[in-house]
């Protein structure tokens, strides 16, 4: 029973590190995608690529787990490969209407030679991609950020929003490395003291096949990736940084994997644990 038990451990962390190789590589490709803004008069517009900053609360919690909830708004569309920007005249982001999406996971961390790595676990949280529609009359604002990473961002003026997609988390990583040359000169208080990665489902909602039009049967995996400011591992903590995102096709993993995927994740923490004592 026992080699049983660590066979299926085995095989599920080389399951997981298939997974999270695969996904980043992924990433790394901009798929267009066809955007109708809001005010019916403005024209389509093709983009690859959406990016705006974040705020998050991370919570740590002992036996080296941690929890996040995370607010993201949407700044400009980007196109040509992720190269150039597309204006708000074109766009209408910023002017018609605004984009925010609040993500939530929880996750295990490890730190060595000043090195903090992060991995997100398999269907741990949450994603909601939401349309402010109103934006210039009625837009939506943050009342209070939660106290930790199991809560909720309050919201105000929410009345006119819509879901445009919702997912969860499935493949995720970051390090955060105070001795980067962008972390304030190895000092830890830059703008970019490390980076992190992650993938999640991605379902559009009708609101949302209206908005986002092409392709017809849009792609099934959003990819975000971002930048992260110097914070200390304890307690809950504040951070913000830039995040981009692109879509793409993966197969995602049925409910019964991402199981076994987090299996196997904590059978590689309880074997670290062993050969650490």
């Amino acid at each position: 029973m026992k080699a049983m038990v660590s066979k299926s451990l085995i095989a599920a962390a080389v399951a997981a590190a298939s997974l999270f190789g695969a996904t980043s590589a992924q990433a790394a490709v901009f798929n267009p995608f066809t955007v109708q803004p809001t005010n019916p008069a403005k024209a389509a517009f093709v983009a690859d690529k959406i990016t705006g900053n974040y705020t998050e609360i991370i919570t740590f919690n002992a036996g080296g787990t941690f929890d996040v909830s995370l607010m993201w708004t949407a700044g400009q569309f980007v196109t040509g490969g992720g190269n150039t920007t597309i204006g708000a005249n074109k766009s209408r982001l910023g002017n018609d209407y605004g984009l925010y999406a609040l993500y939530k996971a929880s996750g295990t961390l490890s730190s060595a030679g000043g090195k903090t790595t992060f991995n997100f676990q398999p269907g741990s949280g949450s994603l909601q991609l939401w349309l402010d529609g109103d934006y210039d009359m009625h837009e939506t604002t943050v009342v209070s950020a939660p106290a930790t990473g199991t809560a909720n961002f309050v919201l105000a003026d929410t009345a006119d929003d819509k879901l445009l997609a919702q997912g969860n988390p499935f493949a995720g990583s970051g390090t955060l490395d105070p001795s980067l040359g962008t972390c304030g000169s190895g000092g830890g208080s830059g703008i970019n003291c490390g980076s992190f990665g992650a993938t999640t489902t991605f379902y559009l909602t009708p609101a949302g096949k209206q908005f986002f039009i092409s392709p017809n049967g849009f792609y099934n995996t959003a990819f975000e990736s971002g930048q992260l400011n110097n914070f200390q591992l304890s307690g809950s903590q504040v951070v913000n940084g830039s995040l981009d995102v692109v879509f793409g096709n993966t197969a995602v993993p049925e409910p019964a994997s991402l199981g076994l995927l987090g299996l196997g994740l904590l059978g590689l923490g309880a074997v670290r644990r062993r050969k650490q004592k």
